[in-house]
């Protein structure tokens, strides 16, 4: 269900017995010469809008831009800062929680939005209110991800050619997908940008001039037709085991007992 389609009595009956909310979540951002701005966006929309068809679950409008300042360096990239960022998640999901809403899944496709989303969620977790977890779907899928691809590259690499492959084929520039590739790091490792230990990067053109990691001819639609199908069963999966918790065991645990035995002796 997309709220935006709906008529407000429509919704009444959703409210009143439902309790989940899914809040898809992305960037607009450079993604190489080969891929949209929207990327990001385009693949979180896809996956929550299929997943909200799938279950039934309440999906909202996508958020657009997100926290993105480390690729400001190339042509149109947009952002917003991270206190910015948070405080408006968080006020849009006090806004849900006003309707009936206590539990909240950020579908989230960009990694620069992470630390931010699980902040917002631990605040709104602490404040009793609500319980909202972010999903990457990447990180749904590892093992499937890393054995379709030889390089396959943290950002704008070839898992994201092919979902957008799958989701807006003709948004691909394929007659590019060389030259991102020779343009950019094929081989990302936990060691790149990394000196003695420290990470000394923090813009993403501090390792990459055309901005985009992995080998991005490795991409085909089947590929990205395989990711978005084993990503959003997943995250069926995810909103289905939600759905089953007490709110209540999703909150904070109590303070530890001092006077309570935690040790048994042999």
């Amino acid at each position: 269900m997309y709220i935006a389609d709906k008529t407000w009595p429509e919704l009444g009956s959703y409210f009143a017995t439902e309790s989940i909310a899914i809040v898809p979540l992305g960037s607009t951002e450079q993604h190489g010469p080969h891929l949209p701005l929207a990327t990001d966006h385009l693949i979180a929309e896809a996956l929550a809008r299929e997943a909200a068809d799938r279950t039934g679950y309440l999906c909202t409008p996508t958020i657009n831009i997100g926290v993105s300042p480390h690729h400001r360096q190339f042509h149109g990239t947009m952002w917003v800062d991270g206190p910015a960022f948070r405080s408006y998640m968080e006020s849009l999901v006090r806004n849900l929680t006003y309707h009936g809403i206590d539990r909240v899944v950020f579908v989230n496709a960009h990694g620069g939005n992470i630390p931010h989303l699980r902040e917002v969620g631990r605040t709104l977790r602490d404040d009793e209110v609500a319980y909202a977890i972010e999903w990457m779907w990447d990180e749904s899928i590892p093992d499937l991800v890393n054995d379709v691809f030889e390089h396959n590259g943290p950002h704008g690499g070839p898992k994201e050619t092919a979902m957008i492959m799958h989701i807006a084929n003709e948004l691909v520039r394929e007659n590019k997908l060389e030259s991102a590739r020779d343009g950019g790091l094929v081989s990302f490792s936990p060691q790149t940008g990394r000196k003695h230990g420290a990470r000394v990067y923090y813009d993403a053109i501090d390792n990459v001039t055309n901005g985009v990691f992995g080998d991005q001819t490795d991409a085909t639609p089947e590929i990205g037709e395989t990711l978005f199908e084993a990503a959003t069963e997943q995250l069926v999966k995810l909103l289905e085991w939600l759905a089953a918790q007490r709110f209540a065991e999703l909150l904070p645990k109590p303070k530890v007992d001092q006077n309570r035995e935690l040790f048994t002796a042999d």
